[in-house]
C-alpha cells in the first residue's frame, strides 16, 4: 500500500483508509426525514395531511387529507418543501404529514 490509500480523520484523530473516510462523510451529510408516523421520506414522494393547516399570507386553509405531490426535502430534518395550487413556497413540517 501506498502513504496515498490513507488519510487524517481529523474528528477520531485516526488514520482511515481514503475509501472509508469518503464513505462516513458522505453518511454524516444525509439528514433523516421522517413523517408524523416515523416513515422515511424522500424526494418526490407523496404526504397526506393529517391535521387543518392554516397557511400565513395566502388566507387559506389546506384542510386535513389533502394530497401534496412530489415534496424536496430542505436542510432541516422537521421541514420539507412542497408545491400546492394557489401557495407558492409553502414549506410544511414533517410532523404534520403521512406518507403515501
Amino acid at each position: 500500500m501506498s502513504d496515498d490509500d490513507y488519510v487524517f480523520d481529523e474528528e477520531s484523530g485516526e488514520w482511515l483508509p481514503a475509501a472509508d473516510l469518503a464513505a462516513k462523510r458522505a453518511a454524516a451529510d444525509r439528514i433523516e426525514v421522517r413523517d408524523s408516523v416515523g416513515n422515511l421520506l424522500a424526494d418526490g414522494d407523496q404526504v397526506t395531511l393529517i391535521k387543518d393547516l392554516d397557511v400565513k399570507g395566502a388566507g387559506q386553509t389546506l384542510k386535513r387529507g389533502t394530497l401534496i405531490r412530489s415534496i424536496r426535502l430542505t436542510g432541516d430534518p422537521q421541514e420539507i418543501d412542497c408545491k400546492f395550487d394557489g401557495i407558492k413556497g409553502l414549506v410544511l413540517r414533517a410532523e404534520f404529514v403521512r406518507k403515501r
